[in-house]
């Protein structure tokens, strides 16, 4: 054996037994972080296979079904309105191929009677209220109810006219940044720091490759809620590439490096709590649930409702 194999390998062990030991008990490097609240069901769009995507009637469905989060996306009108819609443009919810940038609140047109859910493909949702709503209405309507607010461009304005609603209406502890741009969630970060942060999609990747490399353990970790797709939905209800192939290949891959109950244990350890999303079918609740999932993201949430109170862990908490 070579002189530098013979320090190495010691090295190596003892930094393996090291990380091991450390990520099964994170508590004797990190201290604990107590949940300000704990997510079991949120609601995705607020419930948009149900009802109408992001309208009030929508939100109130998936109240009356005990929902933990309301998820949301956030667009800003040409008067400077912070509405809740997942899309800048109308098309797709209204028929009307305009940005919401570009129209006042009070023009802002409704949505179709019928919308596909997006993570059901072949199934639609109706509703009888196609209004638009201000995020201000939903903080007034539900104060204290815990919220993740989704910023899909890179729009500062809006970035701090949500900050600023946040601090108005006092809900910094249970109002959630949420974005898939790190650079998008840093100016996040800036207009108001108080607000707990979500991974981004640049940091799921690094904490994977953490938690493989034996990093994990010794890294900080300033997020609060790590928002993943299931890898079972791939190929089946999401298609994130347009080759079967490729997709068959990601859902492979994604679940042997995600599915993994000691990464999930860590990061709930540490204080973070692992939200599964878009999860419509029982099967796949189950899925997440069974790895230690802190909770699930749905389009339904009265049959996500229905499992954890008759079959699922929080049937046991609740």
């Amino acid at each position: 054996m070579s002189l530098s194999l013979y320090y190495a390998l010691p090295a190596l062990g003892s930094y393996a037994m090291l990380s091991i030991f450390f990520l099964r008990w994170p508590h004797l490097l990190h201290t604990p972080r107590a949940p300000t609240f704990r997510v079991r069901l949120a609601a995705h769009r607020g419930g948009s296979g149900e009802l109408l995507e992001s309208t009030m009637e929508a939100m109130e469905n998936s109240m009356a079904q005990r929902s933990d989060l309301l998820e949301l996306d956030c667009q800003l009108t040409r008067d400077k309105v912070v509405v809740v819609s997942h899309d800048e443009n109308l098309y797709r919810q209204s028929g009307l191929n305009r940005d919401v940038g570009s129209l006042d609140f009070e023009d802002l047109p409704l949505y179709k009677e019928e919308l596909e859910v997006y993570f059901s493909p072949g199934h639609f949702a109706h509703g009888s209220d196609r209004r638009m709503i201000r995020l201000e209405d939903l903080f007034q309507r539900f104060p204290r109810t815990p919220m993740s607010v989704e910023i899909k461009g890179n729009n500062e304005e809006l970035i701090c006219e949500i900050a600023d609603l946040v601090r108005r209406y006092d809900r910094n502890e249970i109002t959630i940044w949420a974005s898939e741009n790190r650079s998008v969630m840093k100016k996040c970060k800036a207009a108001n720091p108080e607000m707990p942060l979500s991974f981004t999609i640049s940091r799921g990747f690094w904490v994977l490759l953490s938690y493989y490399l034996g990093l994990l353990p010794f890294i900080p970790i300033p997020e609060k809620f790590f928002f993943c797709f299931l890898p079972n939905i791939i190929n089946r209800t999401y298609f994130p590439f347009s080759c079967s192939c490729l997709n068959q290949l990601s859902a492979v891959v994604s679940k042997w490096l995600i599915m993994r109950k000691s990464l999930i244990r860590h990061l709930e350890e540490r204080g973070v709590q692992v939200v599964f999303w878009c999860l419509n079918e029982e099967s796949d609740f189950e899925a997440a649930f069974s790895v230690g999932a802190t909770g699930v993201m749905t389009d339904y949430p009265t049959a996500l409702r229905h499992y954890l109170d008759n079959r699922g862990p929080a049937a046991q908490t609740s």
